[in-house]
């Protein structure tokens, strides 16, 4: 089974000079300033931090000297450490946006590695799918078919739809836990088959050695050191989990799944009617940009516009890209979605999927009604 690939055919002749612009304007901000566009010394901070958020927490629950409560408590704490890895430290590194080194991109990439995940797996769902195909049925996986939650238009509605708006935010905790156990596995399988994985008996041996490692540490020494019943030990674990996901998938679901933002079909020659510059600022935005420790710990990732349109270029540097984007948008008439907040985007997400578990909606309307739509 071969990947399909979507081609992008702006139609629309005036407004190519958007993409062409942009980027000529942001490499002589970088030029002009004499900064690199990757990471410095505050990536090193970030990196140290998040990773000892997560592996200091779990050094004192190792010493088995804390009470079961305590020790709970610190596995939230390890959870939030987990996502922030996710967020600030393999994230940038797997874009090969934290370092101008690829050996050091490579290092830090496999961070996630470390804490569960496969790299490899993640940067071909991310860095492939979701990226060149935001928002596009069928292509882009961040929005396929998860039966319980229909994010796009093109699934299928089921009836327990209905109510999505009210319990999708409890299912949002458990992706990380889904990707630890199982998912990596299916997705290398998948990938392999549709060529998007060279060299597949490399990352077969890397992912089962560090998915060992990872049950390790993580599972195995913990239930010979720590004197818990497995229960205790269970509610810990899936805490860790449970939290880190939830921090992940909201993030990530108030970039993309909402009111503002539209999720085109390809025509039947595999075509979007676009200029790719122009789908991203169309499928992608913003939120709580002014929300500086928010701003640290996403990663960048509520500048989520900068970030899909210069995926290489470190976190670090989006606040000051995004007046660049922002007034070469307006120039071209191009759109440029931003929440003010994290509560107004999360409204924005749970309204949409209120839509989308309508019946009576059709999908014409989800697929392209913009925030003015929903506001007239």
């Amino acid at each position: 089974m071969q990947h399909k690939r979507v081609k992008f055919i702006p139609p629309n002749k005036p407004r190519v000079n958007f993409q062409m612009v942009l980027r000529k304007r942001v490499e002589a901000y970088f030029k002009e300033n004499n900064i690199s566009k990757y990471g410095d010394f505050r990536m090193i901070f970030k990196t140290i931090a998040m990773l000892s958020m997560y592996f200091v927490p779990y050094a004192l629950i190792m010493t088995n000297s804390f009470s079961n409560g305590q020790m709970l408590l610190m596995t939230a704490i390890m959870g939030v450490g987990l996502a922030g890895i996710g967020l600030s430290v393999m994230h940038d590194a797997n874009h090969g946006a934290y370092s101008d080194n690829k050996l050091v991109n490579t290092i830090m990439g496999f961070s996630l590695n470390i804490v569960g995940g496969c790299a490899m797996t993640w940067k071909v769902q991310h860095n492939v799918l979701h990226h060149s195909y935001t928002n596009i049925p069928g292509y882009d996986e961040d929005i396929r078919d998860r039966k319980v939650v229909r994010l796009s238009p093109d699934v299928r509605h089921r009836g327990i739809h209905r109510f999505q708006h009210i319990y999708a935010l409890f299912l949002y905790g458990f992706p990380s836990l889904t990707w630890v156990i199982y998912k990596d596995i299916f997705q290398l399988i998948d990938y392999a088959k549709r060529g998007l994985i060279q060299n597949v008996k490399k990352e077969v041996f890397i992912l089962v050695v560090s998915k060992l490692f990872y049950y390790a540490y993580i599972i195995v020494l913990p239930l010979m050191v720590l004197d818990v019943t497995f229960l205790q030990f269970l509610a810990g674990f899936l805490l860790m989990h449970y939290v880190a996901g939830m921090i992940l998938t909201v993030i990530f679901q108030l970039a993309h799944v909402l009111e503002e933002t539209v999720m085109p079909l390809p025509t039947e020659n595999d075509t979007i009617e676009n200029q790719w510059a122009i789908h991203q600022m169309e499928t992608t935005a913003n939120f709580a940009t002014h929300n500086r420790l928010l701003n640290w710990y996403a990663g960048g990732l509520n500048f989520q516009v900068e970030h899909h349109l210069f995926p290489q270029v470190c976190h670090i540097h989006y606040p000051a890209i995004s007046k660049i984007v922002r007034e070469t948008a307006e120039e071209h008439g191009v759109p440029y979605y931003n929440n003010k907040t994290f509560w107004k985007a999360l409204g924005s997400h749970l309204r949409f999927l209120k839509r989308l578990g309508d019946p009576n909606i059709d999908e014409a309307t989800l697929r392209t009604a913009t925030l003015a739509d929903y506001q007239s």
